[in-house]
């Protein structure tokens, strides 16, 4: 298996830079020859939420959309994916952005009772307590 970093899955999906997306495909294409997997860490997905908004624009429901399909590619192993899919469902329908539901998540699948935050998009959220 490869872990791929967040610029490698960006021109894998975008194909924005013709050179980088040939070599990103090709690592892609090269695991798959062998039977392997492509390894996203959750990390990179955070990543990957904040360059396809901010540097390229996309909206949310594009961005949900992208992480969807990602989640459900066997290609890519994802790292603690059913905690992926839970903060994404909430960032689908909730204000805060995909990390803080992935830290909020992750938090509550460690024992924490809620996460303490002074982000007040997150108020309706049951896995933070904003602080007033």
């Amino acid at each position: 298996m490869i872990g791929l970093d967040t610029n490698v899955l960006v021109r894998y999906l975008t194909q924005d830079d013709p050179a980088q997306a040939r070599r990103a495909n090709a690592v892609v294409a090269a695991a798959l020859e062998k039977g392997e997997r492509c390894r996203l860490d959750r990390v990179v997905l955070c990543e990957l939420v904040w360059v396809l908004r901010g540097a390229y624009g996309y909206d949310k429901a594009t961005v949900v959309d992208t992480l969807e399909r990602i989640l459900m590619t066997a290609q890519f192993d994802v790292g603690d994916k059913d905690l992926a899919r839970r903060a994404l469902e909430d960032h689908r329908v909730g204000p805060g952005d995909f990390a803080d539901y992935l830290i909020g998540h992750s938090n509550r699948e460690a024992g924490c009772t809620s996460t303490a935050t002074f982000d007040r998009r997150l108020k309706s959220s049951a896995v933070f307590r904003v602080l007033g």
